[in-house]
């Protein structure tokens, strides 16, 4: 969805995510290419139109977030790495992940091994379901 955009779009949401609301003045100063307000303008009503930003009125004008939540953009841009990077395969870019264990902490390896013992009994759940269901 976001890897589709082009560069200026997608440097917009971004920030987005990263801030959170902003006003058109405020994306302004953050962009590292300096825009007009109006092409600013212009590139939001654009990805609003495209159902990737929303806009809320308040005291300072328009304020503009993300439409989709960051965890389910997270999601999208992870299977288009996994697809494009690892021929589709999430084992494979766990196991290039595990490859930087050395830029990983004792918390991290804590929390992915805590995550693949969740993902194992949501499996083992799953498949006793099924076979009990037939």
């Amino acid at each position: 969805m976001l890897s589709k955009l082009p560069p200026r779009e997608r440097q917009i949401v971004d920030l987005l995510y990263e801030h959170g609301e902003m006003a058109v003045s405020d994306i302004c100063d953050a962009l590292p290419v300096q825009l007009s307000g109006s092409a600013v303008r212009a590139m939001l009503k654009r990805l609003e139109d495209k159902g990737v930003v929303r806009r809320t009125e308040s005291e300072r004008g328009f304020l503009f977030s993300p439409a989709v939540a960051d965890s389910v953009a997270r999601k999208s841009a992870l299977s288009d790495v996994v697809r494009v990077f690892f021929n589709g395969s999430p084992a494979g870019a766990a196991t290039a992940l595990l490859g930087m264990s050395d830029r990983l902490d004792t918390n991290e390896l804590d929390q992915i091994e805590a995550m693949i013992a969740r993902a194992r009994a949501a499996k083992q759940t799953k498949a006793k379901q099924v076979k009990g269901g037939q």
